[in-house]
């Protein structure tokens, strides 16, 4: 059966939540239909929140569309997010707020943030804006019903934010990788302490905790005792802290639904062991010592205006220290070499636009330069421009 934990009126929670960032897409589009399936498997296990935000494309018109069509809206809760770096003052605020309503198809949001603060000053930008005025106003007539922040930054300037307000909760990065940068475990203690809630984004840092372990990595997992899966040994470290209240999964297949909400019956504060913490210990040493770019493929750098696959190529890069180096140049030449439009680093003019949006604070004009040493020396550089004028050929004669 499906855990829960409490919010600050005593609401139960999921402790696990169903993240709509990721969902398939078919297309320019999402595959509505292959996430409503997704969406029904978990609502039917008895996961009962559902977090999206204004930026995510498709995904609040999504949820919204699967939610009314099957007359579950108010069996769940709805978490989005307001697009604070976008807003300029209250009355634009008051039109995304409406439009996100519209997409979602209700008339009110359960759990409201203030999207991807990163440091203090955006919060003090926002009270000298009027938001803390708007946001009382939404929550007096009902169309807010908790509201919170999402964070991507230092310790210190979340504990700032944390004091500056009365917030019903909150939501971090934090997995095993995250446990001491970020917001943190010393953050997420500090909230606990406060009696705020606090939702968990990032678990398997991007699918790297699971796609991207180092080879001895996924040996010491496999070999353990325990024989959970990689993604199983990141929830449940997470599920043992009695302060985590939701764990977001941009979950995008049935069988990734099933086995997490397995994982989420099971799992129970305080169980981990010793032993389980020392294998945890192993496993990020091992990742950190192969570790090139800290991107967790959350995409918030994206759109490139010169088109550069930034995700992409961080992704290929870490591969070759993860996977070895074929592997990482070999995804490189598939998913960003061979793409019609090219999306190579050596695009990147230098605008910085990128870096002002990354949570993750990676300076990324820097490594892309890096990466793009590392994944394209003369061989491979001359084998795709071959292969690009190959294929563009052949396109051009069909």
């Amino acid at each position: 059966m499906m855990q829960y934990r409490k919010d600050r009126s005593g609401r139960e929670l999921s402790v696990l939540g169903y993240g709509c960032m990721r969902f398939t897409r078919k297309g320019t589009t999402i595959d509505l239909d292959k996430a409503e399936k997704e969406i029904l498997a978990a609502y039917r296990a008895g996961v009962n929140y559902y977090d999206t935000a204004y930026i995510y494309p498709g995904s609040e018109t999504a949820l919204g569309t699967i939610l009314e069509r099957n007359g579950i809206r108010d069996k769940v809760m709805i978490a989005t997010k307001l697009p604070q770096y976008l807003v300029r003052n209250t009355a634009g605020a008051e039109k995304t707020f409406q439009e996100e309503l519209s997409r979602l198809r209700t008339d009110y949001i359960d759990y409201y943030l203030m999207h991807m603060l990163t440091d203090a000053a955006q919060w003090e930008r926002l009270k000298q804006m009027g938001i803390p005025e708007w946001i009382r106003q939404k929550k007096e007539s009902g169309a807010i019903r908790n509201i919170g922040f999402s964070y991507h930054g230092n310790t210190e300037n979340f504990l700032k934010i944390l004091e500056d307000y009365d917030w019903d909760f909150c939501q971090i990065q934090y997995n095993y990788l995250d446990e001491t940068t970020q917001a943190g475990a010393a953050g997420l203690k500090a909230a606990a302490a406060k009696g705020i809630p606090v939702i968990i984004m990032e678990p398997l840092r991007g699918g790297k905790l699971v796609n991207l372990l180092p080879r001895e990595a996924r040996d010491a997992i496999r070999e353990n005792p325990r024989q959970w899966s990689p993604a199983a040994w990141a929830f449940r470290w997470l599920f043992n802290q009695p302060e985590v209240t939701v764990v977001l999964s941009g979950m995008n297949s049935l069988e990734m639904v099933e086995e997490n909400v397995r994982t989420a019956e099971e799992a129970l504060p305080g169980a981990f062991t010793e032993e389980d913490h020392a294998l945890i210990d192993r496993v990020r040493n091992m990742i950190r010592a192969r570790e090139k770019v800290g991107c967790t493929a959350c995409r918030y750098c994206m759109p490139c205006p010169k088109g550069v696959d930034i995700p992409g190529i961080f992704r290929s890069y870490n591969a070759m220290y993860t996977e070895g180096k074929a592997t990482g140049r070999f995804q490189f030449a598939q998913n960003v070499g061979m793409t019609r439009q090219p999306a190579f680093a050596t695009q990147c003019v230098g605008c910085g636009k990128c870096e002002s949006h990354c949570p993750q604070g990676i300076p990324i004009r820097e490594k892309l330069k890096e990466a793009d040493r590392a994944l394209r020396p003369l061989p491979y550089k001359v084998g795709i421009n071959i292969a690009r004028a190959f294929m563009l050929r052949e396109g051009r004669q069909k």
